[in-house]
């Protein structure tokens, strides 16, 4: 029987597609989905286990936890707030650092270098003990007392590292853009600051904004050191949660509801953070 090639229409057997692989943000939902599901029901099998093991005349795990949740919800809220005023103003100092990174003048470039190498290499604990002991409580300008709270002092303690990083993203971001556009630049007659502002930095901003989301990713979860020099953060509360009611079974419930705050959190920017890098194609 000879066989060959037609130009007629053929009609081929069916064949069932293969399943879609999860791609895209597909599969990193239903990750930190499976995640948090996994926390919960490592949370509620602490919740259980500290019902069980609970004095018999004493409160059931799930009232205490109940009464003491809005408390560390507010002290983790704060703890967002310090991440917040924190990025701000590390972010503001370490663009202006960045770009002087990048400054003709050698001496000014030099020491923004200088700087952001201390500052980044720092221990943030340790910069956060400087602001708050060498920072005074207050300022007297013209006859006012200002107070200069705890808090304020650990936002400034916490910029120091986070603008330091703040100026390597952006340094990285500028020395990303070929030097084609500089030269480009320069043949119409635009000066260096024209050229920053108008040209390099607009194509440089979207780079920048991965690592950006990253560093304040990780900023959150270290707003927790706050507490370690006495601010009433979300730590701070459940610590002082579990002294007031002196049951140590409740340690493992109430620490993994503060984690289950700051997971439910930190996670979505992590995932918005490889999205925008993909979309970007921003390389590691």
């Amino acid at each position: 029987m000879r066989t060959g090639s037609t130009d007629l229409a053929v009609l081929l057997p069916y064949r069932a597609p293969a399943p879609i692989a999860p791609s895209g943000m597909a599969a990193p939902v239903l990750l930190g989905g499976g995640t948090l599901a996994a926390f919960a029901i490592l949370f509620g099998a602490s919740l259980a286990l500290a019902q069980v093991t609970a004095r018999p005349a004493g409160e059931s795990a799930v009232t205490v936890l109940l009464r003491w949740a809005p408390l560390i919800f507010q002290g983790f809220l704060f703890n967002i707030l310090i991440s917040f005023l924190s990025m701000a103003l590390g972010t503001i100092v370490g663009l202006l650092v960045g770009i002087a990174q990048v400054s003709l003048a050698s001496a000014l470039r030099k020491s923004a270098w200088g700087l952001t190498q201390f500052f980044r290499n720092a221990p943030w604990l340790v910069l956060l003990f400087y602001a708050m002991f060498l920072l005074p409580f207050e300022f007297r300008i013209f006859g006012l007392t200002i107070a200069f709270p705890a808090w304020v002092k650990a936002i400034i303690g916490l910029a120091l590292p986070v603008a330091a990083n703040v100026s390597e993203i952006v340094r990285g971001g500028i020395r990303s853009i070929p030097a084609g556009q500089w030269e480009s630049a320069e043949a119409l007659a635009f000066t260096r600051r024209q050229t920053m502002w108008m040209i390099i930095l607009p194509q440089a901003f979207k780079r920048m904004i991965p690592p950006w989301m990253n560093l304040y990713a990780i900023l959150t979860m270290a707003t927790t050191l706050i507490s370690v020099v006495g601010i009433q953060d979300g730590l701070t509360i459940t610590r002082a949660a579990l002294v007031a009611e002196s049951r140590p079974e409740l340690m493992i419930p109430m620490y993994l509801l503060l984690l289950l705050m700051f997971f439910a959190y930190c996670y979505p920017i992590a995932r918005a953070t490889l999205a925008l890098e993909r979309r970007f194609n921003v390389k590691a």
